[in-house]
């Protein structure tokens, strides 16, 4: 475990430990995530919830499989090399809700995350990132062999 992971772990649990001690609110806790976010249909509007339309770059980087055999559990991995990045987000395209999950970035952090997608269907994944109130993207296709959102 490296120091940034342990600094990463260290905040998290300070952070649970103030929502379990009342100190602040279960609601001031999810009020930093946009919850309505989540619920856009179109890949259009989940880039408007993030921010807006990224730029690609090659200083962020994206890792999932060329061939997913279970759209149930597709691994997939975004990191930046950009300095002060703030927010990773992962969206799939052709998902029914494609804005997938959101990171905030903590300062002092490594810029590099790891989970499981829901993929319905063979679909771009795109990996957004926020750096300086800028946003960075990196794209790639995934087949999917068995669908996971309902197919």
């Amino acid at each position: 475990m490296n120091n940034s992971r342990r600094v990463a772990l260290k905040t998290t649990g300070a952070f649970a430990t103030l929502v379990s001690l009342g100190i602040i609110t279960q609601s001031q806790a999810q009020a930093a995530v946009d919850h309505a976010s989540f619920q856009v249909k179109t890949l259009e509007d989940a880039l408007k919830a993030v921010g807006g339309t990224p730029a690609n770059s090659d200083q962020v980087s994206l890792n999932s499989p060329d061939i997913a055999e279970n759209g149930a559990v597709v691994p997939v991995g975004a990191s930046s090399k950009l300095p002060n990045t703030t927010e990773i987000y992962l969206l799939v395209e052709k998902n029914p809700m494609p804005l997938c999950a959101a990171f905030m970035i903590p300062a002092g952090t490594v810029p590099d995350v790891q989970t499981r997608l829901k993929m319905g269907q063979s679909s771009n994944i795109m990996a957004v990132v926020k750096a300086d109130g800028k946003l960075y993207s990196a794209v790639k296709e995934t087949k999917v062999t068995l669908g996971g959102c309902g197919g």
